[in-house]
């Protein structure tokens, strides 16, 4: 078996972290969780990342960068109301797939605003620099109309919400929401 390189091993950590970020929160999840899920000790993963915090930024800035790229593949080249459907079905499907996106980003929210709160504001900065990269890669397939990307947005952000909370998928609070993503992604049970 071929040993990993540094970076290997750094992206698996990075993997880790998202998936124990996402089920403990930032304050719940122990740095000896992550380093037994990569298969590494403490001291290599401080190898790695300098500390907890940075473990915890690079899986929300992952996070963030793979909910874009999801956005702009499933946009290119589309605009409007076809845009909003690719899209929206593209994310309801990546929600569906793999939910430690969806329970990173909630994890990502609270977290800033404990840190927000407690005065410390570097885990805000980057969250709500890449929320801005996602609002920005939305923005252009709706010709860049700030009210189309505040509503798509608003929309994915109660995506996030009911599905959070486990609504059915045929429960009448999805009636307001595309066909399409009513019944794909984690709706689909």
């Amino acid at each position: 078996m071929a040993r990993m390189s540094a970076e290997e091993r750094r992206e698996s950590v990075i993997r880790a972290a998202m998936h124990e970020f996402a089920r403990g929160g930032y304050y719940g999840t122990s740095t000896a969780a992550i380093a037994e899920r990569v298969g590494v000790s403490q001291p290599y993963l401080f190898r790695l990342f300098p500390n907890k915090q940075a473990m915890f930024l690079a899986a929300a800035e992952r996070c963030m960068r793979d909910t874009r790229e999801v956005f702009a593949e499933a946009g290119e080249g589309l605009q409007g109301e076809e845009a909003t459907k690719a899209m929206a079905n593209a994310y309801t499907r990546l929600i569906a797939e793999d939910p430690d996106k969806l329970q990173m980003q909630l994890q990502m929210y609270v977290t800033v605003a404990a840190a927000e709160a407690a005065g410390d504001h570097e885990l805000g900065e980057l969250v709500r620099k890449g929320w801005m990269e996602l609002w920005d890669t939305v923005h252009v397939p709706f010709g860049g109309d700030a009210k189309e990307t505040t509503t798509f947005m608003a929309y994915g952000m109660l995506i996030n919400t009911l599905a959070a909370m486990g609504f059915p998928p045929e429960h009448r609070v999805w009636e307001g929401l595309y066909p399409e993503a009513q019944s794909k992604g984690r709706l689909e049970k």
